[in-house]
Protein backbone atom coordinates (compact mmCIF):
# COMPACT_ATOMS: atom_id res chain seq x y z
CA UNK A 1 0.00 0.00 0.00
CA UNK A 2 1.57 3.64 -0.81
CA UNK A 3 2.77 5.91 1.66
CA UNK A 4 -0.55 8.37 2.61
CA UNK A 5 -0.23 10.97 4.69
CA UNK A 6 -0.86 10.13 8.42
CA UNK A 7 1.04 6.94 8.24
CA UNK A 8 4.39 6.93 10.22
CA UNK A 9 7.27 8.16 8.41
CA UNK A 10 9.62 4.65 7.88
CA UNK A 11 12.48 4.87 10.15
CA UNK A 12 15.90 5.49 8.50
CA UNK A 13 19.73 5.83 9.40
CA UNK A 14 22.44 7.08 6.86
CA UNK A 15 25.50 8.66 6.55
CA UNK A 16 25.82 11.92 5.50
CA UNK A 17 29.30 13.32 4.01
CA UNK A 18 31.46 12.94 7.21
CA UNK A 19 30.28 9.13 7.47
CA UNK A 20 28.46 10.02 10.50
CA UNK A 21 25.05 8.35 10.66
CA UNK A 22 21.85 9.85 10.82
CA UNK A 23 18.66 8.71 12.25
CA UNK A 24 15.15 10.43 11.09
CA UNK A 25 13.91 9.39 14.95
CA UNK A 26 16.93 11.79 16.25
CA UNK A 27 14.69 14.57 14.90
CA UNK A 28 11.63 13.51 16.77
CA UNK A 29 10.12 16.61 18.25
CA UNK A 30 10.71 18.76 15.19
CA UNK A 31 9.24 19.04 11.47
CA UNK A 32 11.53 17.17 9.05
CA UNK A 33 11.53 17.41 5.33
CA UNK A 34 12.50 14.62 3.58
CA UNK A 35 13.22 15.41 -0.29
CA UNK A 36 14.77 12.41 -3.21
CA UNK A 37 16.46 13.57 -5.74
CA UNK A 38 18.54 11.97 -8.34
CA UNK A 39 22.37 13.60 -8.58
CA UNK A 40 24.56 16.28 -7.58
CA UNK A 41 25.36 18.82 -9.82
CA UNK A 42 22.62 18.15 -12.25
CA UNK A 43 20.75 21.32 -13.51
CA UNK A 44 17.23 20.24 -11.36
CA UNK A 45 19.29 18.86 -8.50
CA UNK A 46 20.91 22.09 -8.12
CA UNK A 47 17.86 24.51 -8.49
CA UNK A 48 15.92 22.47 -6.05
CA UNK A 49 18.91 22.47 -3.06
CA UNK A 50 19.39 26.09 -3.88
CA UNK A 51 15.91 26.74 -3.38
CA UNK A 52 15.91 25.21 -0.34
CA UNK A 53 19.10 27.27 0.67
CA UNK A 54 17.77 30.36 -0.21
CA UNK A 55 14.85 30.04 2.06
CA UNK A 56 16.59 28.38 4.51
CA UNK A 57 16.15 31.01 7.05
CA UNK A 58 12.51 30.16 7.06
CA UNK A 59 13.25 26.74 7.63
CA UNK A 60 15.73 27.35 10.63
CA UNK A 61 13.63 29.76 11.75
CA UNK A 62 10.51 27.14 12.48
CA UNK A 63 12.53 24.75 13.12
CA UNK A 64 12.28 22.24 10.10
CA UNK A 65 14.99 20.50 9.72
CA UNK A 66 15.89 20.00 5.61
CA UNK A 67 17.38 16.75 4.93
CA UNK A 68 18.22 15.42 0.93
CA UNK A 69 18.76 12.01 0.02
CA UNK A 70 20.51 10.95 -3.08
CA UNK A 71 22.19 7.77 -3.85
CA UNK A 72 25.82 9.71 -4.75
CA UNK A 73 28.18 9.35 -2.65
CA UNK A 74 29.92 11.39 0.55
CA UNK A 75 32.85 12.97 -1.37
CA UNK A 76 30.12 13.88 -4.19
CA UNK A 77 27.82 15.02 -1.54
CA UNK A 78 30.62 17.79 0.20
CA UNK A 79 31.55 19.00 -3.03
CA UNK A 80 27.71 19.84 -3.73
CA UNK A 81 27.42 21.43 0.16
CA UNK A 82 31.13 23.17 -0.93
CA UNK A 83 30.51 24.73 -4.36
CA UNK A 84 26.41 26.15 -3.51
CA UNK A 85 27.41 26.58 0.37
CA UNK A 86 24.17 24.32 1.40
CA UNK A 87 23.00 25.18 5.19
CA UNK A 88 21.20 21.55 5.40
CA UNK A 89 21.91 17.74 5.50
CA UNK A 90 22.55 15.35 2.64
CA UNK A 91 22.62 12.09 3.31
CA UNK A 92 24.01 8.92 0.79
CA UNK A 93 21.67 6.23 0.28
CA UNK A 94 23.18 3.60 -1.79
CA UNK A 95 22.44 1.22 -4.80
CA UNK A 96 19.97 -0.40 -3.96
CA UNK A 97 18.49 2.59 -2.00
CA UNK A 98 16.31 0.91 0.35
CA UNK A 99 15.37 4.27 2.00
CA UNK A 100 14.35 5.59 -0.99
CA UNK A 101 12.80 2.39 -1.85
CA UNK A 102 10.58 2.76 1.69
CA UNK A 103 9.31 6.28 0.37
CA UNK A 104 8.44 4.80 -2.99
CA UNK A 105 11.31 7.08 -4.29
CA UNK A 106 13.16 4.32 -6.03
CA UNK A 107 12.82 2.92 -9.01
CA UNK A 108 11.59 1.96 -12.92
CA UNK A 109 12.52 5.76 -15.04
CA UNK A 110 12.41 6.29 -18.48
CA UNK A 111 14.88 8.35 -20.15
CA UNK A 112 15.46 8.77 -23.95
CA UNK A 113 13.30 5.32 -24.80
CA UNK A 114 15.77 3.45 -22.26
CA UNK A 115 14.56 2.04 -19.01
CA UNK A 116 16.53 1.80 -15.69
CA UNK A 117 16.45 1.53 -11.67
CA UNK A 118 17.00 5.48 -10.75
CA UNK A 119 16.19 8.02 -7.46
CA UNK A 120 12.66 9.63 -8.50
CA UNK A 121 12.45 13.26 -7.29
CA UNK A 122 10.02 13.38 -4.13
CA UNK A 123 9.21 15.23 -0.86
CA UNK A 124 7.92 14.37 2.11
CA UNK A 125 7.15 16.56 5.12
CA UNK A 126 7.11 14.59 8.49
CA UNK A 127 5.74 16.05 11.61
CA UNK A 128 7.40 16.41 15.37
CA UNK A 129 5.82 13.15 16.15
CA UNK A 130 7.27 11.08 13.12
CA UNK A 131 3.94 11.35 10.95
CA UNK A 132 4.00 11.89 6.85
CA UNK A 133 2.37 15.58 6.90
CA UNK A 134 2.68 16.46 3.15
CA UNK A 135 3.71 14.10 0.30
CA UNK A 136 4.79 16.01 -3.35
CA UNK A 137 5.01 13.25 -6.03
CA UNK A 138 4.83 16.06 -8.85
CA UNK A 139 8.23 17.85 -7.72
CA UNK A 140 8.80 21.31 -9.41
CA UNK A 141 12.48 21.25 -8.40
CA UNK A 142 13.16 25.08 -8.62
CA UNK A 143 10.05 26.10 -6.05
CA UNK A 144 9.75 23.12 -4.30
CA UNK A 145 10.79 24.92 -0.49
CA UNK A 146 8.49 27.81 -1.56
CA UNK A 147 5.76 25.66 -2.01
CA UNK A 148 6.41 23.41 1.25
CA UNK A 149 6.72 26.99 3.18
CA UNK A 150 3.75 28.07 1.39
CA UNK A 151 1.81 24.65 2.31
CA UNK A 152 2.39 25.07 5.59
CA UNK A 153 1.27 28.71 6.16
CA UNK A 154 4.78 29.83 7.10
CA UNK A 155 5.02 32.41 4.73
Amino acid sequence: MPLQVGDTAPEFTLPDPNGTLVSLSSFRGQRVVIYFYPKDNTPGCTKEACNFRDLWKDFKSNNIKVIGISKDSGTSHLKFISKYQLPFTLLSDSEPCPVASSYESYGLKKFMGKEYLGMMRKTFVIDSEGKIELIYHKVKAEIMAKQILDDLSLT
